[in-house]
Order: structure tokens, then sequence, then C-alpha cells
């Protein structure tokens, strides 16, 4: 567990120069030294590093802006903060003390903070030798974070982490009880409370799509209510995360191919998300009426498994003919979407990974979004996704991908034809909708065969940080 705390200069501490260009090495860090001094004079992004009478001194010097973008230039100092944590893990140091330049603003060190602690993630649940972290302890000098804004970090980094947590479990550990159960020790912890529907209560409540989709499974599915309601909180109206909660996808019936099923423990993602979006909400107690709903279920091959063909009823009367039993996520949302109109919700943002074709349109480097009555919202949440980059691509609601879900022998079928699958799969939860509500296809972002900067290999937590910076936004509107 990281230490941070705030003090001044101490010149035996190991030292972290953060800074554009030249700098005075001697005022900030007590050191002359001719070799970073030069280095900081490149015209270029680096972090280096020497040794001056046993004391590691570190420059992480910023220079190449002027081709990007804001958001570009703030992400860079989140990987230059993910590099720097690796670097001094490298060397086995248990502290340093970090100080900026008067060149760097706010926002800038506020992501070369957040950078360092998201990047010290590790998943070491099932590793029989765990090498601990030498890296322990920040203190944080001039031109750094306040007290006030490292907590809401480490708020929002601790969520970020727990979403990840959940999405790297096997689903051997953590079936739909046991993540209801990390629900309930999460809210305890953060401030918020979880409610959940067994299976007699889905079934009172007739929510076909999570049933149909758990008809294979030896675990009774879990319906979550996170509610987080502050006495402070400015909105009467709750704003609503939905995340698909599916444990692990075979596909069901229409059984994944091995290669595509690996990883499949990443499909509830979504619902990560959506808990630890409220959990920062929360942790942060900001003054924001929010719920999560989470419906929870795995997709598997059953002796009564759903089966392509058949016919089931969400639970607004909508019936939905199968095509595909792969196509599951949507059925679980369908049933949450419909719950959250009971709660006369001011918005309402589904997470979901929910199809490889949007993985296809925008890699792991953002999400595709589909949008209905919300337009009031949809700026604030592509600003919120530049700031924290985790970027939006508009998708199209053409009626023509509406057509694509036409039943001859139901009310709309769950899968659309061979294009635009992830618009279609939007278009059939829209249906489900009559208020603002904002749908994040998170497929591509939400978990990496291979780390990227701060991002670890497996659950990255994508949405957490999204969603948390939209809803600073609505505290304040």
């Amino acid at each position: 567990m990281m230490t941070l705390s705030h003090n001044t200069f101490d010149p035996a501490l190991h030292t972290v120069v953060l800074c554009k260009g030249e700098t005075n090495f001697q005022k900030l860090a007590g050191v002359n030294s001719g070799y970073l001094l030069d280095q900081s004079k490149k015209e270029e992004n680096l972090l280096k590093h020497t040794v001056i009478d046993q004391r590691h001194v570190f420059l992480v010097s910023m220079n190449k802006t002027s081709d990007l973008s804001e958001s570009e230039c703030i992400e860079d100092f989140r990987k230059k903060g993910a590099a720097l944590q690796a670097m001094v893990e490298e060397e086995e140091l248990a502290a340093v003390q970090i100080i900026a330049d008067q060149t760097i603003n706010r926002k800038e060190s506020e992501a070369f903070l957040e950078g360092v602690l998201l990047s010290q993630y590790q998943f070491l649940n099932y590793k029989s030798e765990k090498k601990e972290q030498s890296f322990t302890k920040i203190v944080l000098l001039s031109g750094m974070p306040d007290a006030s804004k490292v907590d809401e970090i480490r708020a929002v980094v601790s969520a970020t982490c727990f979403a990840r947590d959940l999405v790297n479990e096997p689903v051997i550990t953590l079936n739909t009880q046991e993540l209801s159960h990390r629900f309930i020790e999460a809210g305890n912890e953060a401030g918020f409370v979880t409610d959940i529907l067994g299976k007699a209560g889905i079934e009172e409540l007739k929510m076909g799509g999570l049933l149909g989709v758990n008809k294979g499974s030896i675990d009774p599915p879990a319906f979550n209510i996170l509610t987080y309601k502050p006495e402070n909180a400015v909105n009467d109206k709750p704003l609503i995360f939905v995340g698909k909660g599916v444990v692990y996808d075979t596909g069901g019936s229409n059984l994944k191919p091995g290669n595509y099923m690996t990883t499949m423990k990443s499909d509830m993602g979504g619902g990560a998300a959506a808990a630890g979006a409220i959990y920062a909400v929360a942790k942060a107690k900001l003054p924001l009426y929010t719920v999560a709903l989470i419906p929870a279920t795995d997709n598997r091959i059953g002796e009564n498994a759903l089966v392509p063909d058949d016919v089931i009823t969400i639970s607004d009367g909508t019936t939905v003919e199968v095509k595909n039993t792969d196509a599951e996520g949507r059925l679980i949302l369908a049933d949450a979407l419909v719950y959250a109109k009971n709660l006369q919700p001011m918005l309402v943002i589904d997470l979901a990974t929910l199809t490889g074709a949007a993985e296809a349109i925008t890699g792991s480097y953002g999400s595709a979004m589909i949008h209905k009555d919300a337009e009031q919202f949809v700026d604030d949440l592509k600003e919120s996704g530049e700031a924290v980059y985790e970027r939006l691509h508009e998708l199209p609601v053409w009626r023509e991908f509406r057509d694509q879900l036409k039943s001859d022998i139901a009310d709309i079928s769950n899968l659309g034809g061979r294009i635009g699958g992830a618009t279609t799969a939007g278009m059939f939860l829209r249906h489900f909708t009559d208020y603002p509500w904002i749908h994040l296809d998170i497929a591509g972002p939400a978990f990496l065969e291979k780390a990227e900067g701060y991002k670890k290999s497996g659950g990255t937590g994508a949405g957490v940080r999204l969603l948390f910076n939209f809803a600073k936004k609505m505290a304040v509107k």
C-alpha cells in the first residue's frame, strides 16, 4: 500500500524532478548535475536518472507537446508516472520525494501522480511466491497536488483497482454469489448500500432476459442494486450506472471456439466498472444521488440452456427471439434498463463488453457510444473521456440498423445482420429505454493481453475514471 504525505524538502531523500525544459536542479533537488541539465534541454519527453552521493535523482522532462492535443499531453504525464514507478521499483527504492517545477500545471502534476499510483497495481492472488513491491512511500513537495486532491485521486485509483480485481478473478472463485458479496464489502468500506435480488425476486419481477441466460447455469442469477444517496445530494433523480455482469461467457449453446472463450472471465467488465464508479463517488463523498444496477449470471451450456429459436419475455413484456445465445449480455441488460425506469433517473449510462465489433472500431483506445434523449449530457461525458483518456466514439443510430432486429415471430430479435454489430447491439438496448440514456460498449479497453503503461495486462478498470469524472461535473450543476 502506497503511503502519500506532504512535507518539506529532505536533502537525503531520493528525488524526482518534474519539469518542462531546462530547470534549476540546485534549487529544486539540491544537486548540481551537468548530465541532467543537458538532458533537460533536449526537445523530447524523457525520463533519466543519476546517482549523486548515493542519492538517486530522477528527471522527468516533458518537452514535446506542440503537435499533441491537451488530452494527449496529459496522458503522456500518466505514462511517465508509470515509467517512473517501474524505474524506482527496479532500483528497489522504498521512498522518493517528488517536486514539480513551476512550468508544470495542476492537471499535469495530478496526471503524473495518478499514473504512478495506477501502475502500482498487482494481481497476485494465485501466485505461490508473491514479490512485494519495495516502492511504498511518496513525499509530495511544491507543485504537486494538495491533500484534498490526493484524497480524490486515491479514491479513484482504489475504485479502479477494485474493478480490475473483479475482472481478473476466475469464475471458479467469483461466481454470482461471490460477486454480490464483494459488492457488499465494497459498500461497507466506501459508504453505499447493496441490495441483492436472488432468483425468487428476479422471477417475481419476470426478468426473462436474466433468467433465460441463466438457464444453463448451476449457480443462480443475482440482480445487484448499489445505492449511494447522501443527505446533501444535489439531485432528486438518480444518476444510474448499469453494468453487464456476465461472470463467465462460454457462448452458451452457440459455444465459442476455444481461443475466443479464453479471457471470458472479463465479460463482467461493465458490471465491475459500474461498481467501481459508485465506489469512487461514495469514497470521494460527492453530493450526488447515484445508483448502480448490475444483473449477474454466467452463460453456460447446461441441460436446460437457452437455445437459438427460443423466445423469451423481458420484464416489460417485450418478446425476444433468440437468434444467438452468445448475444446474451444485451438480454440481461434489457431487464436492468426496464428496472431503471422505476427509479425515474436523470440519466442512465450502461457499460458492457458487448461486441467484438466495437473493439474492431476503437481497438483498446476507446469505447463505442450510442445515446437517446441525452443530448444535454453527451458533451460533458465526451469531455470526461478526453480528460481521463477514455475516449468515446459515437455510432450512427440509423433506422436501417434498427430494422435488422425485426423478428417474424417476436417483437424483436437479439441479433442483427452481418454488419454494424456494435450499432445493432446498442439499438437493441435502446428499445428498452424511455429516459435519457447513453450506452458504452467497452469491449476494446476493458481487458488487455499486454500491459500499456499504467494499464496492466488483464482487467483495466475501464469506465471507472470516466464515470467518476462525469459524476463530478453533475455534482456541481
